[in-house]
């Protein structure tokens, strides 16, 4: 195989400056296929001159060579276009997304419908609503499909605790000396212990 350097296409070496990663400029390989480490230096101390900085503040990149890239644009194309029709699927409203968080969390109905101040007629109705457009029958479906489709994670808003219900709760001690010498054994509750 008798083929000139001439004849095959020359590297060309990016100068990207680090904190902002734009190109400032590029040089491409001699005859002989190597870098030409004059030209890159001269390049590379004008811009650092003009620009106030420092050649550790650029790094050299090298451009692919083309049949390594084989492929890649379809391949993201597909994924783009995936990626587009799975997050336009399903559209949810801000009270759909904080029922559906209460779903995710396994809370019932009730206890959704209290935590947002609502009825719990209208928590069935979203739910209703949200089965239907995930397409799924029940709340274990939703929330398997809900996980599936969702990257960003379900808001709801804290459960509301009657003052009634609301108990005094011991301040966390600093150090374990002071909980040695300050206190002995805390009763909890089952409420407490299942939190």
């Amino acid at each position: 195989m008798n083929v000139s350097r001439t004849s095959l296409p020359r590297e060309l070496y990016f100068f990207y400056e680090k904190n902002t990663g734009v190109s400032h400029f590029h040089v491409e390989a001699g005859a002989d296929g190597q870098f030409p480490v004059e030209q890159a230096a001269g390049l590379l101390a004008m811009h650092c001159l003009v620009r106030g900085q420092s050649p550790r503040d650029y790094v050299v990149m090298v451009q692919a060579a083309s049949d390594s890239l084989e492929g890649l644009t379809e391949k993201a194309e597909q994924l783009l276009q995936a990626g587009h029709s799975v997050g336009s699927s399903v559209k949810l409203t801000r009270r759909e997304e904080e029922v559906l968080g209460g779903v995710m969390r396994s809370l019932a109905n009730k206890e959704i419908a209290a935590s947002l101040n609502l009825s719990e007629r209208t928590v069935k109705f979203h739910v209703s609503s949200l089965l239907a457009k995930f397409r799924v029958r029940g709340r274990m479906e939703l929330v398997r499909e809900a996980a599936r489709h969702t990257a960003a994670p379900m808001t709801m808003a804290p459960p509301s605790v009657s003052p009634r219900e609301a108990r005094p709760s011991v301040p966390p001690p600093h150090t374990y000396s002071q909980v040695a010498r300050n206190m002995g054994p805390i009763a909890l509750t089952k409420r407490q212990l299942l939190a």
